[in-house]
Formats: C-alpha cells, sequence, structure tokens
C-alpha cells in the first residue's frame, strides 16, 4: 500500500514543472547564479505582496530571523521574549547573538505566544519580542504592537510556516519592523533548497541586512564591518517566483483540506484546530491534540500513513537553552508543556486528496 506523506513535492512538481523547469532553464542559460534579476525580481514581489516597501532574500528562515534581530540593534546582554513552542530557531539565533531569550507561555487554541502573559516578562534589558505565527495561524497582533509601542520594543515576526497567513486582513509579516520567512522545501511557499526572506518597512534596516547577508560588502571587497555569507541564489528565487503566483490559490486548497479534516475526525478525545475570528489560517501543518497520541499515531503508521509530533519538547526544557539560564528556576509553562505531550500533525499539502483524507480520519476515528 502507498504511503500518504507529510507533504509531497512530486506532486507539486508535476502541477508546475513546465513553469519550473523553464524558469531554471532562464536562469542556467542566464548564467549569474548570486544575487541576480531573480532574486531582485522576487524581492520585488514578495515586498508587494505585503504592502511593504522593501524585502531582501536571504540564505534561510534561520538566517532570516539573525539577520534582523542583528540589524535592528540586538546585542550581547540583551533579552527577546518569545515562545518555547516553535523551531528551535526562533531561539537559537537570539542565543547566537550572545542574547537571552525569555520564553512566554501559549495560547493552546492557536499554540501562539499569549500575550496577556508578556508584560509581566519585560525588564529594563528587554529589547524585541519574536512572535510565531504556528502552523499557519496568526499570532495575536494587536496587544503585541501596543505593548512594544508602551515599553519601546522591536518587533520581530516568525513567519516561517505562515505566508499568506491573515490577521484582520493584513498580511503576517507586515506588522512588526521585521517579518521573516521560510522556503525550506516543506513550507506552504517552498524552494527546492534553503532560502529566506526578511521583509521590512524601514529602508536603513533593509541596507543593513543587504550589507549583512553579503560580508558586510555593498562594492566588491569593501567591507563596512563583518558580514555573513547568506545569499539567496537565483535559482530557489526562480522556483519561489514560479510557486509566488499561485500561493493564495494553494493556500485555499489547504484550508479546504482542514474543512475535511474537520467534518470527518468524530473523536471526543480528539481537540482540533481553531481558526480564531479574524485570522486566516494557512494550515502549513494541521495540527490535533489528543491524550491518545500514541495510539493514533500508531494506527496511522500501521496503515502507511505519516504523521509527526512539532514539537515534542519545548525549547524551555531543552538542554541548548537550560544550560544558558534563559528563564527563572524550574519554569512550568503549563499550556506548552500539555501541548507538547499531546500535538500531533496530520499529512497536508495543497494536492491532497479528498479520499486521503477521509481514510486519515477514519483510521483516527477507530484507533485503539
Amino acid at each position: 500500500m502507498t504511503m500518504i506523506p507529510m507533504v509531497d513535492l512530486q506532486r507539486q512538481y508535476e502541477i508546475l514543472k513546465t513553469d519550473i523547469d523553464a524558469a531554471i532553464f532562464d536562469v542556467l542559460n542566464g548564467g549569474r547564479f548570486i544575487l541576480g534579476p531573480a532574486v531582485l525580481e522576487l524581492e520585488r514581489e514578495i515586498a508587494a505582496y505585503h504592502g511593504t516597501p522593501f524585502a531582501v532574500g536571504v540564505a534561510s528562515g534561520t538566517d532570516a530571523l539573525l539577520l534582523a534581530l542583528k540589524a535592528c540593534g540586538i546585542r550581547s546582554g540583551d533579552e527577546v521574549i518569545t515562545t518555547p513552542f516553535t523551531f528551535i530557531a526562533t531561539a537559537e539565533v537570539i542565543s547566537l547573538l550572545q542574547a537571552k531569550p525569555v520564553f512566554v507561555d501559549i495560547r493552546p487554541e492557536t499554540f501562539n505566544i499569549d500575550p496577556d502573559k508578556i508584560e509581566e516578562k519585560i525588564t529594563e534589558k528587554t529589547k524585541a519580542i519574536i512572535p510565531v505565527h504556528l502552523f499557519g495561524h496568526p499570532a495575536d497582533m494587536d496587544p503585541l504592537v501596543t505593548l512594544c509601542r508602551k515599553y519601546h520594543l522591536k518587533i520581530i515576526e516568525d513567519c516561517a510556516q505562515a505566508f499568506g497567513a491573515l490577521y484582520h486582513g493584513k498580511p503576517v509579516g507586515a506588522f512588526g519592523d521585521a517579518g521573516c520567512f521560510s522556503f525550506f522545501p516543506s513550507k506552504n511557499l517552498a524552494a527546492y533548497g534553503d532560502g529566506g526572506m526578511v521583509i521590512v518597512r524601514d529602508e536603513e534596516t533593509a541596507k543593513q541586512i543587504k550589507l549583512l547577508r553579503n560580508h558586510g560588502s555593498e562594492v566588491k571587497y569593501y567591507h563596512k564591518f563583518p558580514g555573513y555569507n547568506s545569499r539567496l541564489d537565483e535559482i530557489q528565487a526562480a522556483v519561489i517566483r514560479v510557486k509566488l503566483r499561485r500561493i493564495d490559490t494553494f493556500n485555499e486548497a489547504r484550508r479546504g483540506n482542514a474543512d475535511i479534516y474537520r467534518a470527518s475526525i468524530k473523536r471526543d478525545d480528539v481537540i482540533l484546530p481553531l481558526e480564531i475570528e479574524g485570522c486566516r489560517h494557512v494550515y502549513h501543518q494541521f495540527t490535533i491534540r489528543s491524550k491518545n497520541r500514541d495510539i493514533i499515531m500508531r494506527a496511522l503508521a500501521n496503515n502507511h500513513i505519516s504523521s509527526a509530533i512539532y514539537y515534542p519538547v519545548p525549547l524551555h526544557r531543552q538542554e541548548a537553552f537550560a544550560r544558558r539560564e534563559t528563564t527563572d528556576e524550574g519554569p512550568v509553562l503549563v499550556n506548552s508543556e500539555q501541548c507538547a505531550a499531546e500535538v500531533l500533525s496530520l499529512p497536508m499539502f495543497p494536492e491532497l486528496k479528498k479520499e486521503e483524507i477521509l481514510h486519515i480520519s477514519d483510521v483516527i476515528n477507530h484507533a485503539s
């Protein structure tokens, strides 16, 4: 029996094959592979999509966060508030700048940082907040923006899983000082390798990120300061440009698949993902919760259906951060820890067939 994967990039490639092959050929034929016309056009298109004046292509979503933080002035000894329920990159980049991640618990219904719990964590060392729009659902940005204005904090949005998600009609990434995106192959807007993008409103911040991504250089072999080798390459930019033209269609397909899941999964011990009023979820992941997760996961595997746990250990419990004293003694972030023990992500991609979703749901309904 054929396995139902978490994501099937081959199906999407078959749909886009003619356009993608042509775009890659154009790059190969043009002979420019680093910081060429495809990157420039992609930057313009993504800036326009979000209604921001500037976008800067970088080598990965992790680098997008790192360079955005650095360009926004985060330095050694600063504190940056974020969520513990996310991929390590979100907090890792804070530590790489010798700053301190300060973790705030999540709202379990969205898996995103709880704005009501942030203010008590703000100190004179706090310089920024990184909200994560996890699994494709927007974080609650209005109270975050209000807090950051009150305390003069930077907002760096982690939009790695949420390209095209909307909060009260406005795209995520366009609320803060920087919006950071990943084009990792499994993302809803994906390259065929690593890639990332930072969108910003401030011209000086954009200039800083451009310098940082290219060894601190604006003119070849002249360097204003030590930087990084973090350039989005032309082939990946060309692929992303093709997919960008279809991103809203693909996101709507994901939303349609989520509706089928919701109508089909009928178990009292399963909590289905919500879409909060005023938000447009793009379902990078369709993540359920259950105290019987292991039973469901085993049943899916026995029926050749993939599933995944994002994320089994919240960051405040990770060895990488425990050694750095990122939080107070013995923090218990109840919602993050409970979700980590219960979450299970199911196959989700635009080309997933209705009959596959019905089969997955049936297996879940009868797992025992």
